[in-house]
């Protein structure tokens, strides 16, 4: 059968045309057409996915409350507010939608989401909701909850989310951290940009990526029992002290930048560790830092180390060359296999070609012991 097609026009003058193959009877894909309501457009009763992104809806088209075949729903960018949004509360034939985003627009509350029995991911940032009020009738099947940028002050409504597997309430108003240790299935955990002033992680054991950038954090104390965590991000707060992290020997990325770290400490155990980032600190002396990260020597590839003040008076000399180096603004060095070393962002030192040909095959291992070397070298200096 030949599938007749429909041209449409939005109000920024693009076109395309539906129903060209057969995904079209399935999937609708409207982003970016300025359409201030969907008048003339054919909403096949058939569509399983509706994208409405980045629009000028103020409203919701009763036919989509007929589209009983429909998974996901996006809405991403529109100026629909609390009234305008409401009928969907009440379209029954919706019952088995599993994705609505609501992402960009005009609410200041959580919408009654009740219907929806099967619903997987609920995406309401970048609104103006200033409490979670209302999650509590979100189906116990969400997996992925999304409430980032707007003006939230307290982490509630939560317990009943056991399948819940990534949270981001990332940009609020949030003070303390509560209410989760019913996650037990969460992975990830974005608090950034909030009023935190301690961990409360309610021993989250699978737990694989956390974000507390931008908080009011003076102590790293708290996480030492997520045990499965892979990535965490620190930055941009007031910790003085790196402890409580020799149990996280799964993590990969560890970001501590901007905090107030006078040395390197506590990472030994952090076999796996590849990417440990310590710029815009206080430490003083590159002394250590070889021995802790000594553990993590075949994995990790990246310390950064600039604007802190023993990145600016380091000299180093080349063993093989006489370059010279005005300042040690990083120890990060990728391992491309060319024959150059980089430190920090910038090209800084020639290696000679034995070094270089160790490089190529990106052990790190053999690098850090070079540099270790030439650490000694000026350290005897």
């Amino acid at each position: 059968m030949e599938i007749e097609s429909q041209r449409i026009t939005g109000d920024n003058g693009d076109t395309f045309e539906e129903g060209a193959d057969d995904s079209s009877s399935s999937i609708l894909d409207l982003t970016s057409f300025q359409l201030h309501d969907l008048e003339g457009i054919e909403l096949p009763p058939s569509l399983i996915e509706l994208d409405l992104t980045a629009n000028r809806l103020s409203t919701l088209d009763s036919r989509i409350g007929l589209l009983s075949q429909l998974k996901k729903l996006s809405l991403r960018q529109n100026l629909i507010d609390d009234a305008g949004v409401q009928p969907i509360a009440g379209w029954n034939a919706l019952s088995g939608l599993q994705e609505l985003v609501l992402r960009d627009n005009k609410l200041t509350k959580i919408l009654d989401v009740s219907i929806f029995k099967s619903l997987v991911v609920f995406d309401v940032s970048f609104n103006e909701i200033p409490s979670l009020n209302g999650l509590s009738k979100v189906s116990n099947t969400l997996k992925e909850l999304y409430v980032s940028k707007n003006e939230v002050t307290k982490m509630e409504e939560l317990e009943h989310l056991y399948q819940l597997q990534i949270l981001e309430l990332g940009s609020n108003r949030l003070r303390v951290m509560e209410n989760l240790h019913n996650l037990t299935n969460l992975q990830e955990l974005w608090l950034g940009r909030n009023r935190i002033r301690a961990v409360n992680l309610c021993e989250l054991k699978c737990i694989k990526k956390i974000s507390l950038q931008s908080n009011r954090l003076t102590s790293m104390i708290g996480f030492q029992d997520c045990v499965a965590l892979e990535e965490l991000y620190l930055s941009h707060n007031g910790i003085a002290k790196m402890e409580g992290l020799s149990t996280l020997v799964n993590l990969h990325v560890l970001d501590i930048s901007s905090n107030k770290l006078i040395s390197v400490d506590d990472i030994e155990n952090l076999t796996r560790l590849e990417d440990l980032w310590l710029n815009d600190n206080q430490i003083e002396s590159l002394e250590g830092i070889v021995a802790a990260v000594a553990g993590s020597r075949e994995k990790l590839t990246t310390i950064y180390l600039e604007h802190n003040p023993c990145a600016e008076s380091v000299v180093v000399r080349n063993h093989s060359q006489s370059t010279t180096i005005r300042s040690v603004a990083s120890l990060t060095v990728r391992c491309d296999g060319y024959s150059n070393t980089y430190l920090g962002r910038n090209l800084l030192l020639n290696i000679s070609e034995q070094t270089s040909a160790n490089l190529q095959r990106g052990k790190f291992s053999k690098l850090l012991c070079y540099f270790e070397a030439v650490l000694s070298e000026y350290s005897a200096d």
